[in-house]
């Protein structure tokens, strides 16, 4: 029998696999047939893995898609209830894959929401959007909070969260934005947007020479309004609860809405919240 060191995946089985799924089959039912046929196991997993992804991205460019790009991930491949961010145990309370959405328990400890919040107050301003007609900020009317920018690294408290979200979901520090923090009172939100850049807006390329498109996000809960006030997926029904200290991630390859991270924070009905938001980006952060 063939063994795992000398199994070849060759382009016959990658062209087989393919028409497997243009067929209908279910990946099970491929991966059973590979195992009768004599193929290790590690090695038809990595086989369909592989060779079905690179289908369904090409399939994306053939459609006019943008080509999808390395993102942010944390590992969770072996389902862990607990990661280690370094100096904390970081639970995980739920885990989607399309898109591809974490939700983090403890993030953060309520001593570290305390002092961001007590360290943005005296710096907040009416919060503005990224002008995607000329690459600069702007006032949106769908965001009514107030907020600021840390710059990365600005302190011991911006750099030790920093360096526990890099580790979280394997991403260098230097990629990320700086830590922004943003109040809502009653009555504020920000309606559902997408935070990648649009490539087609004048002001994109201008945007993206500071480190390329957004490629992730970790929204960081500080304060828990009283009512309202949840992270909101609509095309995938999902709302996070605003819980202090718990975050959620989510990440986007592509600059399109097949990425389905359409996201919004809904409006806070009774009592305030603070959250801190980090965007990562594909390259080096300038």
């Amino acid at each position: 029998m063939k063994t795992a060191q000398t199994q070849q995946i060759t382009p016959e089985l990658r062209q087989w696999i393919v028409q497997q799924a243009q067929a209908g089959h279910s990946a099970e039912a491929v991966l059973k047939s590979m195992l009768a046929s004599g193929w290790a196991e590690e090695v038809a997993v990595e086989a369909m893995e592989a060779t079905l992804r690179h289908h369904l991205e090409q399939r994306a460019v053939d459609q006019g898609l943008p080509p999808a790009v390395e993102v942010p991930d944390p590992s969770l491949d072996d389902s862990p209830l607990y990661l280690d961010a370094g100096d904390r145990q970081v639970c995980i309370l739920q885990a989607m894959y399309q898109p591809r959405v974490v939700v983090f328990g403890g993030l953060l400890s309520d001593e570290e929401c305390e002092q961001l919040i007590a360290l943005a107050k005296p710096r907040l301003a009416r919060s503005l959007t990224v002008a995607i007609k000329t690459g600069g900020e702007e006032v949106n009317a769908d965001r009514t909070s107030n907020g600021m920018f840390f710059q990365r690294g600005e302190n011991e408290l911006v750099r030790r969260i920093e360096a526990r979200i890099a580790r979280l979901v394997n991403w260098p520090e230097e990629r990320g934005e700086g830590l922004q923090v943003l109040h809502y009172r009653p009555g504020t939100e920000y309606k559902p947007h997408y935070d990648y850049f649009d490539p087609a807006e004048p002001g994109t390329p201008t945007i993206l020479k500071r480190g390329g498109q957004r490629v992730g996000t970790v929204i960081m809960y500080l304060a828990e309004p009283d009512k309202g006030g949840g992270t909101v997926f609509p095309e995938v029904h999902l709302e996070i609860a605003p819980k202090r200290g718990n975050a959620v991630f989510f990440s986007y390859e592509r600059a399109h809405p097949s990425t389905r991270t359409l996201h919004g924070g809904s409006p806070v009905v009774a009592g305030e919240k603070w959250i801190a938001t980090k965007w990562l980006r594909e390259r080096r952060f300038l």
